[in-house]
């Protein structure tokens, strides 16, 4: 495996940063890019022009990164050459989350193919209901094949996310990338840091992803009691006071963040599903609580003698963290070490299997790092 880095911003452009290509041709490129950079069409015609037969997947950010720098609606591209293994993409339309779980399916039977090892999956991170694209991609995949990816963001506006395959990058897209073959190997690690406070209390009215009442009130309600004068400020204040979402049958707590706010319906719209009957507590975290997340994440993927590594880390961390951001990136590559190429992005939702397990889940909150080489 051989790739290509480079970057591009509206003060000095194209620059090339880094090739291990050595005259092979890519087969993919990975550009991650700010909203408004991404809608400016010249930005995929220069990449088709660059990169005239490989695939090209686009997705927008809450920040972009580049090695350990993260940039702010500029672009980072990333171009991988496979010298073994082969790939597949394909790319699906969704138009309201209720179709969620029906389109992971249909990615899944889409990208099926002998020695499918991998599948890497960038989502409409507004759309999407996060937790129902898993189990589609879950239930129509073979066992061990593991999933991992990201929900494109929007900085923190959380107006729209665009992602393409192929083509320019609009609204209402997933698109997924399988990696296939015996000398294809992966690794994964997620992990979040933040710390639960405050009494657990009950879902009692929702629907999917949308949360009416907990313990049979307001959960908008609540959430703005807790948030205090930082209420004002929401979506975006939320992202500092995630949830903890336990299951009705005690599996594993996973982390939850708001995507929106209905003041009418008095409801939240989180990136994932809030089961009625679950149990949920609010969150909470100090710079070294997430810095120590992302140093178990990188533990997790022991990646050191991986060629690629991808690095999705979630929005409200990069909020939290401030202008220490770039440690948790200065982390994942003391662990990895100096071999590895890192991109990746700021991202509205993390898609990665935890606690030892091969299924596919949606994290928000977490730095969740996908490893990548050819043996």
């Amino acid at each position: 495996m051989r790739s290509e880095q480079s970057t591009w911003s509206p003060a000095g452009g194209w620059v090339n940063r880094s090739s291990t290509l050595a005259g092979l041709a890519p087969q993919f490129v990975l550009a991650f890019g700010g909203r408004h950079t991404l809608e400016d069409p010249s930005r995929h015609q220069e990449l088709r022009s660059r990169y005239p037969g490989a695939h090209l997947l686009l997705a927008s950010t809450a920040g972009e990164i580049t090695g350990t720098a993260i940039t702010e609606d500029e672009l980072t591209v990333t171009a991988v050459a496979l010298e073994k293994s082969r790939i597949a993409c394909a790319a699906l339309s969704i138009r309201q989350a209720a179709e969620s779980f029906d389109l992971g399916a249909e990615l899944a039977r889409r990208l099926q193919g002998p020695d499918i090892a991998h599948v890497f999956v960038i989502s409409d991170g507004a759309l999407t209901n996060g937790t129902e694209l898993a189990r589609g991609l879950n239930a129509n995949l073979p066992p061990g094949v593991a999933v991992t990816g990201g929900l494109a963001g929007d900085g923190s506006r959380f107006e729209k996310t665009l992602v393409g395959l192929d083509e320019p990058p609009v609204s209402g897209r997933v698109v997924g990338v399988a990696f296939y073959g015996r000398h294809f190997r992966s690794a994964f690690g997620s992990s979040g840091g933040w710390s639960p406070f405050g009494p657990e209390r009950e879902i009692t009215r929702a629907t999917g992803n949308r949360l009416y009442e907990l313990d049979g009130q307001s959960g908008l309600g609540l959430y703005k009691e807790y948030l205090g004068e930082q209420a004002a400020g929401l979506p975006g204040s939320a992202l500092r006071f995630p949830l903890s979402l336990t299951g009705r049958d005690g599996s594993p707590g996973v982390v939850r963040t708001i995507l929106s706010i209905d003041e009418e319906t008095q409801s939240m719209t989180f990136a994932g599903d809030m089961p009625v009957g679950a149990r949920v507590r609010f969150m909470h975290a100090s710079y070294e609580d997430l810095l120590d997340g992302a140093a178990q994440a990188a533990e997790q993927a022991a990646a050191r003698d991986f060629d690629l590594v991808l690095c999705i880390s979630c929005v409200g961390r990069r909020i939290v963290l401030g202008q220490r951001t770039e440690e948790e990136l200065e982390i994942v590559r003391e662990s990895v070490g100096p071999r590895p190429m890192l991109t990746g992005f700021y991202s509205y939702g993390e898609l990665a299997p935890a606690g030892g397990k091969t299924a596919c889940q949606l994290h928000n909150q977490t730095m969740t790092i996908t490893a990548f080489v050819e043996t």
